[in-house]
Formats: structure tokens, sequence, C-alpha cells
């Protein structure tokens, strides 16, 4: 049976949107159940936050990061008959979007909508084998001219899908906002597992949960240039790629539920893989391999080159239906994760280093 409080905690970072740009109400969430056991809470000017727990000023400094915005839309037009057009935040997909129903995030709350979809019957031949673009996507909120539309929304008001989340059974869940929430979740419990072992940590730690990754990783860029951690391991979102349709020749093979993932390559220092890889092996934990070859797709890409550099590594946690509003993930390989990380950070010493030459 999992724990009421953290159950609850993931409930709420997950069901509470936070589009990228718009990640304050969700940032207040993490930082309140963060806030319940860090030495320290801050967050800068556009809403990235961090807690800490300090064991020794002269000793490193480990972050832990995740990011905290998810894809969405935004209102880009109206036109004369109250239809909504939208522009995409992030890589939202254009094919999954109709049919939906969506959530529009005004400064008077949430106004409902549902993103029209002609129906079979009355599409052209050309209609029907076509993939639509964001220029076709409309969005219908049950009003009859501009002027009525004016009143509930405006231009730039950002969107989301209506669905939250569910378990599947005691394992899976599913829902929009896996891909980074689920991040979040992971770096806020590892925090609260080191600060329970205080005393078995020889290096400070803080949890970074960044905004604005999927529009260039720009939250993580400007809090690890400002924090300058010695070490950061990044915990992200990686394909698996064990369901239908996928060329496992071309992206490898992930499964789900079959741990996290250590990647290979790029922004990884080879190091720190090595002593990640050798904590898995030490305590049992089960691990997968990705190999990447110029970029990671993640906030490890903004993190690893700031100033004189910082010594960083990719844990991914295995997600099915990425950029979907039907992600899904194991909690197995969350609770792996969350060991896995927590158990790295204690096997580090006060002034541990990783230079490969």
């Amino acid at each position: 049976m999992r724990d009421n409080n953290k159950s609850e905690f993931l409930k709420n970072l997950l069901i509470t949107p936070s589009p990228t740009g718009f990640e304050a109400k969700g940032q207040q969430i993490w930082m309140d159940y963060v806030g319940q056991f860090a030495d320290e809470i801050e967050a800068d000017s556009y809403g990235s936050a961090y807690g800490r727990v300090n064991v020794d000023t002269d000793a490193i400094t480990v972050m832990l990061e995740a990011h905290c915005d998810e894809i969405g839309m935004m209102i880009n037009y109206i036109d004369d008959n109250g239809f909504i057009y939208v522009t995409r935040l992030g890589g939202s997909d254009p094919s999954i979007t109709r049919a939906k129903k969506i959530n529009i995030h005004t400064k008077e709350g949430i106004v409902t909508g549902v993103i029209g979809n002609t129906a079979i019957h009355l599409q052209d031949k050309e209609q029907k084998s076509k993939t639509p673009s964001w220029s076709d996507i409309f969005i219908d909120i049950g009003v009859s001219n501009k002027e009525e539309a004016l009143k509930l929304v405006q231009v730039g008001d950002p969107i989301t899908y209506a669905e939250d989340f569910e378990y599947l059974n005691d394992e899976i869940i599913a829902g929009r906002a896996l891909d980074n929430r689920i991040g979040g979740y992971i770096i806020a419990r590892t925090l609260e597992e080191l600060s329970n072992q205080k005393a078995d940590l020889k290096v400070n730690v803080l949890a970074l949960n960044s905004v604005q990754e999927e529009i260039g990783g720009f939250g993580a860029r400007m809090m690890s240039y400002r924090l300058m951690p010695d070490i950061a391991l990044v915990t992200d979102v990686t394909h698996a790629t064990d369901s239908p349709g996928i060329n496992l020749k071309e992206h490898g093979l992930v499964t789900l539920g079959g741990g996290p993932t250590i990647t290979h390559g790029s922004a990884n220092h080879p190091l720190i893989v090595k002593k990640i890889e050798a904590v898995a092996k030490e305590k049992n934990i089960t691990i997968q391999h990705e190999a990447t070859s110029n970029r990671t797709g993640t906030d490890t890409d903004s993190i690893f080159y700031q100033q004189t550099g910082i010594s960083s590594a990719l844990i991914s946690m295995p997600l099915r239906y990425m950029h979907s509003p039907v992600e899904m993930v194991s909690m197995k390989d969350v609770d792996q994760l969350i060991n896995l990380m927590t158990q790295t950070v204690l096997s580090l010493k006060k002034g541990e280093q990783f230079r490969v030459i």
C-alpha cells in the first residue's frame, strides 16, 4: 500500500496544469511538499524552484534535476464565429488533437471547450487522407461569435488537454503530463529520502525542478549557471519502445517496467555513468541502457556545459506514448529510479571529483 501523503502529492502534482511558460501552480505544489524537509527552498523569477539539504560547506554539491512543464497549446486567433485557432506549446502533435476535450486557462479560471472534428460522413476524400496541421485545428467553446468568445478568453491563454491520470492497475498509471512531472515527483522523493538519511550523507544535495524544458531547456540553463553544483543527476522520461510499430534497430529497446535507463554518450560524464552502474549492481537495482550521439534531448544538454562544466548524467524513466494525453509509466520503475538516485548520492564522498584525465 502506498503512503497516503506521497500518493496525494503525486496526484496533485500530476493533475495541476503546468503548460510551458505557465508553471506556477504546479511549482507551488512541488515547493510546498519539498519545504517540509528541505533546509532551504527558493524559486527564481521565471519559476524554476529548488530545495536544498545542507551537510557541510566544504563538501561537494550534487544537483538532482527534472523539468515541471508540460506540452500544450495557446490561443492564436479567434474568428468572427467564435471558433478558436491555436499555436503549439512545445512538441505537441496536431494529429492526435481532434475530438479532445480541453481546458483553456484564463485569468478568471478554466473555460472548457472541445477540439472540433468534422464527422467522417461530411469529409471529402482529401480530408480523410490528410494529416492535420496546426492551422486546421480549431476549438469550439459553444459561443456564437467573436464578441462572446472574447468575454471568456483572449489570445495568449494557454490550453491543456482535460485528461488527468488514473491507475490502470497497482503498477501502471496513465495520463497527460507524466512527461515530466513524474520526474518532479522523483527528485522530491529522492531529496526526502536523503533528508531522512542525513546522518549517512557526505555531500550537499539540491533538487531543482526547472521550467521551460519543452521549448529549449531555458529554466535549467538559468538555474544551473546560478547554482553551479559539482555534479548533476538529471531525470526525464524516455521512450519505452516495447509497444507495436516501433523500429528497434533505429530506436533501441527500452521496456516499461524494466527499470530506469542509463544514457551513454554526449553530455553524460563517463565516470558518473560508471558510478551509477556500480551502485545499481551493488544494490541489485535493475537498469537498462541507451545510446545517444550528439544530444540527449533533455535538460542534461543545458546543464553540463555551464561555466567550467558540471559533471552530469541522465537517468531516465521509461514512458509509452510520449507527448500524448495517455502517457504511461510503471510505478515499479519510479520506485527503482528513486532508489538508484538515493543510493548514488549516498555513495559519494565529501570531496569526490570526476575527471576523465
